[in-house]
């Protein structure tokens, strides 16, 4: 099972990388699919396995120049850590009183297969919508924390949520987005790490299949970064909405096995 385990965390990480979105959204559904693992161990290896290919890709881009303003970045984060926080709370507040991962993990994918959806909508529609200048710094610090709650309490990171809504109401550019975008996915699953050591929510996990799926996220990330440079942007928009399409698929059949 760790080759497996390796190979899908490469897997999402490598299609993450060339679309822009990271691995995560992608890693999870797989993850559901497999059931091998209980709902509780699925989010924390997704949340090590998404932080450990935020810091490489934030580690390789340190030294390019950051479009986005210096205020909206800063409070987009900070929202970020509360909704980190957040999210991890509210996962095991849901585990605790619904005493079933079926239910749970039914309604993640339910959010999940939403939110793919309403993103494929808003990208095929992008061109006749008109999107806002936000400046504000507590409706930045808003955006951030929900952001960050709903990235944490699904355990995906939240790339093509976060590109979406950093389009649409700061009017950002997809350089100036992916930036600001891995900056909140950096700083709420790091508190969402913190927050499960803290409370000692951290489930039994093989060390093992752990460290494979970060060597396996950040051999997938390096390698998709690559590749990316040998693509036209048609084909990196076109394997994106192909790929939004096959996460719903995903996600489809996930319903259908918890409800079973």
């Amino acid at each position: 099972m760790l080759i497996i385990y390796f190979f899908v965390s490469m897997l999402a990480s490598f299609a993450g990388a060339i679309s822009g979105i990271g691995g995560g959204i992608l890693l999870k559904p797989i993850l559901d699919a497999i059931q091998t693992l209980s709902i509780q161990t699925i989010n924390f290896l997704s949340v090590c396995t998404v932080l450990s290919m935020t810091v490489v890709s934030l580690f390789r881009i340190r030294k390019q120049p950051n479009q986005s303003k210096t205020g909206v970045n800063a409070f987009l984060g900070f929202g970020g850590v509360i909704g980190g926080i957040g999210g991890k709370a509210l996962l095991n507040t849901a585990l605790q009183s619904i005493h079933s991962d079926q239910l749970v993990g039914a309604t993640q994918s339910l959010m999940l297969l939403f939110i793919t959806i309403g993103v494929f909508a808003f990208i095929r529609s992008k061109s006749s919508i008109t999107t806002q200048k936000n400046n504000n710094c507590m409706i930045s610090a808003l955006i951030g924390m929900q952001l960050g709650l709903i990235s944490s309490f699904l355990g995906i990171g939240g790339g093509p949520l976060n590109l979406g809504v950093l389009y649409y109401f700061f009017s950002m550019d997809a350089k100036t987005a992916s930036i600001n975008s891995l900056f909140i996915i950096f700083l709420s699953q790091l508190a969402n790490l913190v927050y499960s050591i803290s409370s000692h929510a951290i489930p039994m996990v093989d060390p093992l299949i752990l460290a494979g799926m970060i060597m396996g996220g950040i051999t997938g990330g390096l390698l998709g970064n690559k590749v990316i440079c040998w693509m036209s942007n048609s084909h990196v928009e076109s394997f994106f909405q192909n790929l939004l399409l096959v996460i719903s698929a995903v996600n489809i059949y996930n319903i259908a096995q918890f409800l079973r």
